[in-house]
């Protein structure tokens, strides 16, 4: 997409983009972005995003529209249970994104939900958060807003503008969103992410989004949000502070007459530190009544023997591939991995320039010449370290476990997390 001298568009009901589609309906707008309900040559009903690059600084563009891209290729993943990217261009320099038109509004305005309806959009949920998870996705800002309907009443997730991105400056300056819509979306943050630890940040990982999805749930069982009010500035401090320590009323769960046991689900899912939340999608799907959800089952993990390659799934250099065939030496049975710079070699350099949260020495690929299997450590050798061994700083995780520097054997279909980026295990 073409990134120069944008030209300000702003389009009414009536006008044509491109005199390809005709404007219906202004569907939202914020600072960077505005949705429009448009009609084809087709007579197809479809969304169009436009973002508005004339509002961006020109240091900013060239990241924004590569994240306005990765939101376009998420659409693509293949799910029942996301918003479909149909097709992209740009109009006067602005680029724009196709999508699918979801006719019955969001789940924010969603009236009269009854709760075996909550219990197939919460299951329509988490079946669209494991296909974003297991195509190395965050979503990163799930909340009633960004879950939509199809005529057929299917609930799917949207906007997955920051998918993955720890930039907050982005996100608190406007990407589709007045500074409103941004307070409130601090509401479904978990501690994590609203106060990344001391010394480091959390990697972005799946226990973000099934924190978020804990707390809409309990939104929409109970009527208002977990941890208090969050109506005015005054109110965000207390709110975050008892979502830091799991302060939280039960007692309004225990009541509910339900085949869920919805106290169960959201206990797992609102635990403050990350680590022992609940790790993954399946475990909170397996909490549902089997009559209610069909989840697949996941095949065992089976150790990779042979060729296979690393893709880059979330990160600045999205869709790159390294075979590591390719890069492994014949006396020489490992690979390292970290951060791009100048006074340190890595055989995967990863570029990392709109954050710092990859280290120099991040992690380690490990080749058992016998097997032909690939493991993976957290950290390098380090010759001055104590030990002999320098640690990440934020840590390596597969799938959602943090490894260790004792190793985890790689798998086909596994995703690795280096601070906000995420790759994919993949043969070929």
């Amino acid at each position: 997409m073409s990134i120069l001298a944008p030209s300000r568009c702003i389009y009414t009901p009536g006008d044509s983009i491109e005199h390809k589609y005709r404007v219906l309906k202004l569907l939202g707008e914020g600072t960077f972005g505005t949705v429009y309900k448009v009609r084809d040559a087709q007579n197809r009903t479809l969304a169009l995003k436009l973002l508005k690059l004339w509002e961006v600084h020109p240091s900013d563009r060239e990241n924004i529209v590569r994240r306005f891209d990765m939101e376009y290729e998420t659409g693509q993943i293949e799910s029942n249970y996301l918003v479909r990217s149909l097709g992209h261009s740009s109009v006067e320099g602005n680029p724009y994104i196709l999508m699918e038109f979801c006719a019955n509004g969001d789940l924010r305005n969603r009236r009269g939900i009854t709760p075996r309806e909550l219990t197939d959009v919460a299951i329509h949920i988490l079946l669209g958060l494991r296909d974003l998870h297991r195509c190395g996705k965050i979503h990163r800002d799930l909340k009633p807003d960004n879950v939509l309907f199809r005529s057929d009443g299917t609930a799917v997730l949207t906007d997955f503008g920051i998918s993955g991105d720890q930039n907050k400056r982005m996100t608190e300056r406007g990407w589709f969103g007045h500074p409103q819509q941004i307070f409130g979306t601090y509401g479904y943050m978990p501690p994590e992410q609203v106060r990344p630890p001391r010394g480091g940040n959390a990697t972005v990982l799946p226990t973000t989004d099934i924190f978020s999805f804990g707390v809409m749930m309990y939104e929409l069982l109970v009527g208002h949000l977990p941890f208090g009010e969050l109506r005015s500035e005054a109110d965000l401090i207390p709110y975050l502070n008892n979502g830091k320590h799991g302060v939280w009323d039960r007692d309004a769960l225990r009541s509910l007459r339900s085949t869920v046991n919805w106290l169960q689900v959201i206990e797992c899912c609102l635990i403050p530190d990350f680590k022992h939340r609940a790790q993954n999608i399946d475990d909170i799907l397996s909490l549902f009544p089997q009559q209610s959800a069909t989840p697949q089952v996941s095949s065992p993990r089976e150790e990779v023997q042979g060729r296979i390659l690393l893709r880059i799934m979330q990160g600045e250099e999205y869709g790159r591939t390294y075979v590591l065939d390719e890069l492994i030496h014949a006396n020489r049975a490992l690979l390292t991995i970290g951060r791009q710079s100048e006074d340190v070699h890595n055989d995967i350099p990863i570029l990392e320039e709109q954050s710092h949260y990859i280290s120099r020495k991040h992690c380690t690929l490990e080749l058992n010449r016998k097997t032909q299997g690939w493991h993976i450590r957290d950290g390098q050798w380090e010759q001055y370290s104590p030990d002999g061994w320098k640690h990440s700083l934020n840590g390596t995780y597969l799938n959602s476990s943090e490894v260790s520097v004792l190793g985890t054997p790689l798998c086909n279909g596994d995703i690795i997390s280096i601070g906000d980026v995420k790759m994919r295990v993949e043969t070929y």
